[in-house]
């Protein structure tokens, strides 16, 4: 076993220092010349490629295979930070900082690590049409508002319902509707919104059904026993699936895409919520208008059909989420 110790400690190693993703292309454009950050990269990762050397006696280890360890650390560590450093100095366009969470199927990481998903395309070519190159950081959630105020990102886009918000951010007009449900177990015996009475809630913190729920202010909704505010939206599922939760309460989208994902067989309430449209948020003294530039090439992407095509590469039946009516208003198509 101990011959492997080495080989084990490098690829975990080269696993953590790949896992930098946004460090590389958020941080980098704005502070570090890219092939200063590639320098100091391969130096580091020579330099984790010694440890594993420090799990086997040094009598054992030739001068042969310390040469041959580094070399493969430099190569896997270094190979990608190139190709990273490469792009972001090819690439002149000013920087534009999304924000969001990770939620699939709006925004996520793919095999590779790399931010992919329906917010993450549109944000990619809404952008790209003006001039901008956009970038990704995974923030946490409760912090949005902060973070879009200091400067820290420039806008949040994720999946953010306008309605009720109107007043806290800029916004663009709405890009997708989405439906915000309850779901429980198969064997439940919830079927109505009015069956919740007495029961317990799981929910994201700082989103529109914690809203709901906590409120009272929609008749609809009856009092329960508990509502579970989870910071970490991933949360909700293994709380619903334990019985820690009766149900929980999410996008539709979000929960359906769960459910693909891990297999697991969920039951959606016939009856929303609410019906909510999508937009993107600046902060409110953002004064360089680009809520209602990205408003107009929302328009160009739904007349050349950008904007079904980029839905329906992770939605059935985009022009479900792309026409009709949110509760506080109309979205077009």
């Amino acid at each position: 076993m101990n011959r492997f110790k080495p080989h084990i400690a490098l690829l975990i190693c080269n696993i953590v220092w790949a896992m930098d993703y946004p460090f590389y292309n958020i941080v980098l454009p704005h502070y570090v010349h890219p092939m200063a950050m590639v320098a100091g990269s391969l130096a580091a990762t020579a330099l984790f490629s010694l440890v594993p050397l420090l799990w086997q006696k040094a009598e054992r280890v030739a001068r042969a295979d310390i040469r041959k360890l580094i070399g493969a650390a430099l190569l896997i560590g270094g190979c990608g930070r190139a190709n990273a450093a490469k792009r972001a100095k090819d690439d002149d366009r000013p920087v534009i900082v999304v924000g969001s969470d990770n939620y699939p199927p709006f925004n996520y990481e793919d095999a590779s690590g790399l931010p992919t998903g329906i917010d993450v395309d549109l944000a990619t070519e809404a952008f790209g049409r003006l001039g901008y190159r956009a970038a990704f950081s995974v923030i946490d959630w409760e912090d949005k508002k902060e973070l879009v105020e200091c400067g820290a990102i420039d806008c949040i886009w994720g999946s953010f319902s306008i309605d009720g918000r109107e007043a806290q951010y800029r916004w663009t007009e709405p890009y997708m509707l989405s439906r915000q449900v309850v779901a429980v177990r198969r064997d439940s015996d919830i079927y109505a919104l009015s069956d919740l009475a007495g029961k317990r809630v799981a929910v994201q913190s700082t989103t529109k059904p914690e809203e709901l729920f906590l409120s009272h202010a929609d008749p609809r909704l009856p009092a329960l026993r508990e509502v579970f505010s989870l910071q970490n939206r991933e949360l909700i599922y293994p709380f619903l699936s334990k019985g820690y939760a009766d149900a929980i309460a999410a996008h539709e989208t979000a929960i359906l895409q769960y459910m693909s994902d891990y297999r697991l067989e969920y039951r959606i309430l016939d009856e929303p919520l609410l019906t909510v449209g999508l937009g993107v948020a600046f902060a409110p003294d953002d004064a360089r208008g680009l809520e209602r530039a990205l408003s107009d090439v929302f328009e160009q992407m739904r007349a050349d059909g950008t904007m079904e095509e980029i839905i329906g590469r992770y939605l059935d039946e985009p022009l479900r989420y792309m026409e009709g009516k949110s509760d506080e208003g109309e979205i077009k198509s």
